[in-house]
């Protein structure tokens, strides 16, 4: 499996066949991967808000459930 962002295709495939899916084409798991990193770009500049915010450079677990709500 390649890897073409930042998220590998391995990793896309183990989450489908985690739900059940016997096959998963590998167009399916690159636009999971596609669209996962998206939004995981999204809740992480989110959460670097919050986190200048509160005045610190580190970003902590709350950032992100923060952001992702």
């Amino acid at each position: 499996m390649s890897k073409k962002g930042l998220i590998s295709l391995n990793a896309m495939d183990k989450i489908m066949r985690a739900i059940g899916a016997e096959r998963v084409s590998d167009d399916a798991k690159e636009a999971l991967a596609a669209i996962l990193e998206q939004k995981a770009k999204e809740i992480a500049l989110e959460a670097k808000k919050f986190a200048e915010h509160a005045g610190r450079k580190t970003i902590i677990d709350k950032d992100i459930q923060l952001a992702n709500k």
